[in-house]
């Protein structure tokens, strides 16, 4: 759900860049895991209260419980923000949580094989998907696109050239 990018003064508050669709939906969890690598591995993420968060330009700012001084802060630095799955909202039809395509195998009209997904990132048009397969490709997730996702099979099916 994002990430902490740097601390923010003396005090433990963190800069965190979000990766929700809306720059203040981190503010609707009250605890916020924090950690590195696979969020089913616990030992490696912990849960922290927030005590207090605001928005600063495209970034947030926020106090956590038991980060209290700028070494502690700077502890976090690099970690990902995550909340448990079971408190977001059910995504409607033909929304996905970026998290739910990491991983999906890709292929496009002609069976040709393109890949994974291995992120999904924003720009300011569309959502992008990146599928690393022999090489790396950058297609956009739009509807003309994207023909099918099926999140349960882990396949996503693309309107697009094999040689792009």
């Amino acid at each position: 759900m994002g990430r902490v990018v740097a601390p923010y003064g003396v005090y433990g508050w963190l800069k965190i860049q979000p990766d929700t669709e809306y720059l203040d939906s981190l503010f609707d969890y009250d605890n916020w895991w924090l950690g590195r690598g696979n969020p089913q591995d616990s030992t490696q993420w912990r849960e922290l209260e927030v005590e207090k968060a605001k928005v600063h330009n495209a970034l947030l700012l926020v106090k956590l419980a038991g980060v209290d001084d700028r070494d502690a802060a700077f502890a976090c630095k690099g970690m990902q923000v995550a909340v448990p799955r079971d408190e977001l909202p059910v995504p409607e039809e033909d929304e996905y949580y970026w998290s739910d395509l990491i991983g999906l195998e890709v292929k496009n009209q002609q069976a040709v094989d393109l890949g994974r997904i291995a992120d999904v990132f924003a720009t300011g048009a569309n959502d992008v998907i990146v599928v690393k397969g022999e090489r790396e490709r950058l297609i956009p997730f739009i509807g003309q696109v994207v023909l099918e996702v099926d999140v349960a099979a882990k396949t996503m099916l693309v309107d697009w050239d094999a040689e792009f």
